[in-house]
C-alpha cells in the first residue's frame, strides 16, 4: 500500500481504493482517511433510468402501448441491439490526431452504444441472453483498455464514451451474470481511465484559457463525472460533478451554457454562434446531466428557475425555422456577429427527455420542445443519425425510455 502525505499528494497519483458494503452496493472509497465520513447512498439503477423507469418501460411494451411499441421497434432495428454485435476491445484508443497514432475511437463508441442498446433490450424483455452479451462488452473493455490519447479532442472521448460506458454498467449492474468481480473491476476502469482524465480537463481545460473550449467539452466530461460518481458509490466525484455545473469558470456550468436570457422563455446558447450540431449536443449532454441528477433526488431541470428549459426552448425553435433573438458573441478566441445556420433543422434523438420532464411531469408550457419531441418521435439510437461520431453522442432511443404517459 502506498502512503500519502495529504490528498492533493495521493490525487497526483494513480488512487488507490478500498471496498465496503453498504445496504448491499459496492461502495469504492479512498484508503486516506483520518476519519469517517458520512456516505448517503445512491438510489440504484440511478443513471439516466430507475428501477421504476424499467417497469414502466416493460409494461407499455408488453401491452404494446403507443408510443412505447414504435420506440421499441427502433431499438429492435439498431444492429447494436443484436446478439450478433461483436465487441472489438483496444488497449489504447486515440481521438484526435498526434501525428503518430491513427484514430480508432469509432470502436469505442460503436461498443458503448451497443452495450447500452443491448443493457435496454435485457432490461425491458427479461431476456439473459442480451445482458450477458453487453456484460461481454464491458468485460472485454475492463481487460483491455489502459489509456485514452491522441490530440485534445481525447478529453471529447473520456467524456463522451465515459459517461455513456456508466449507463451501461449502471443499467447491468444488477443482472445475476455480471459476477461481482467482474463489476468491481470495470468500476476500478472507470475511475483510473476516464475519471482522471474528466478531472483533468474540468481543472485545467488542456492547459488552455478558462474559455477556450466549447460548452460541449466541458459537458460530456461533466456528464462523465456525475455518471461515475454514481455507478462508482463516490458521492465526492458526484459533487465534484455538480459543483461544476452550478459554478463552474468553464462553458459548461449552466450561467455560461445558457448565457443570455430573453425574458422568461429563451435562453441564448453558448455554440449558437458556431453551429447548429453542437448547439444541439449541449442540449442532449445538458439533458442527461439533468436526468441524471433527478435520479438522484437532485433538481437541475428546475434550478436558477428552469435555465436549462431556457436554452432547449431557444434551439429547438431556432432549428424548427423560426427566428430568435441573438447577441454577438465573444470569448477570448471568437467573435460571432451573427447566429449560425449551420447544419440548421440537423436531427438527433434528444427531445422526448426534455418535452416528459417539463411538459408532462411538471406542467411547463414549451412549444418549441414539444414541436421537436414530436416531429423526432420515434427517436432512434447510436448510429440510426450518422455514421460517425455525432451520430453517437447520443444514447437515444428517448420515446422508449422517457415517455411517461
Amino acid at each position: 500500500m502506498t502512503l500519502y502525505k495529504n490528498h492533493a499528494e495521493r490525487d497526483r497519483h494513480l488512487p488507490y481504493f478500498s471496498c465496503l458494503m453498504l445496504t448491499g452496493a459496492l461502495i469504492i472509497a479512498p484508503l486516506s482517511s483520518t476519519r469517517a465520513e458520512a456516505v448517503t447512498p445512491f438510489i440504484h439503477p440511478g443513471l439516466l433510468h430507475t428501477q421504476k423507469d424499467f417497469i414502466r418501460m416493460h409494461t407499455k411494451v408488453t401491452q404494446g402501448a403507443q408510443p412505447y411499441r414504435d420506440g421499441w421497434q427502433r431499438l429492435l432495428e439498431n444492429k447494436h441491439a443484436s446478439l450478433g454485435w461483436h465487441a472489438n476491445p483496444q488497449a489504447v484508443i486515440y481521438r484526435g490526431k498526434d501525428g503518430i497514432h491513427t484514430e480508432n475511437y469509432g470502436t469505442l463508441f460503436n461498443d458503448a452504444a451497443a452495450a447500452y442498446a443491448l443493457a435496454l433490450r435485457w432490461k425491458i424483455s427479461g431476456d439473459d441472453a442480451y445482458a450477458r452479451k453487453a456484460i461481454g462488452i464491458l468485460n472485454a473493455w475492463t481487460t483491455t483498455l489502459t489509456a485514452i490519447r491522441g490530440g485534445s479532442d481525447r478529453y471529447l472521448a473520456s467524456g463522451l464514451y465515459g459517461y455513456q460506458f456508466a449507463n451501461a454498467a449502471e443499467i447491468l449492474r444488477s443482472s445475476v451474470l455480471w459476477k461481482p468481480t467482474d463489476f468491481h473491476d470495470f468500476q476500478t476502469m472507470m475511475l483510473s481511465v476516464f475519471y482522471p482524465m474528466n478531472q483533468d480537463f474540468l481543472n485545467h481545460h488542456n492547459g488552455a484559457k478558462i474559455d477556450h473550449y466549447w460548452a460541449n467539452w466541458d459537458l460530456a466530461n461533466m456528464d462523465s463525472m456525475l455518471a461515475i460518481g454514481v455507478l462508482t458509490d463516490r458521492r465526492d466525484i458526484y459533487n465534484e460533478a455538480m459543483t461544476y455545473f452550478k459554478y463552474g469558470q468553464g462553458n459548461g456550468s449552466v450561467e455560461h451554457l445558457v448565457w443570455k436570457l430573453y425574458g422568461s422563455s429563451l435562453g441564448q446558447v453558448q455554440e449558437s454562434g458556431r453551429d447548429q450540431a453542437h448547439s444541439l449536443l449541449d442540449i442532449a449532454l445538458l439533458g442527461a446531466f439533468c436526468q441524471m441528477a433527478w435520479n438522484q433526488g437532485d433538481d437541475l431541470y428546475g434550478y436558477d428557475h428552469n435555465r436549462a428549459l431556457l436554452g432547449a426552448e431557444y434551439v429547438a425553435k431556432y432549428n424548427l425555422m423560426h427566428d430568435v433573438p441573438y447577441t454577438p458573441y465573444t470569448n477570448s478566441d471568437v467573435t460571432q456577429p451573427v447566429i449560425s445556420e449551420k447544419f440548421r433543422g440537423e436531427m438527433r434523438p434528444i427531445w422526448a427527455l426534455f418535452y416528459n420532464h417539463y411538459v408532462v411531469l411538471k406542467g411547463i408550457t414549451s412549444p418549441y420542445v414539444e414541436a421537436f419531441a414530436k416531429k423526432a418521435s420515434p427517436e432512434g439510437g447510436g448510429g440510426d443519425y450518422g455514421p460517425n461520431s455525432g451520430g453517437y453522442d447520443q444514447l437515444g432511443y428517448g420515446t422508449l425510455v422517457y415517455t411517461l404517459k
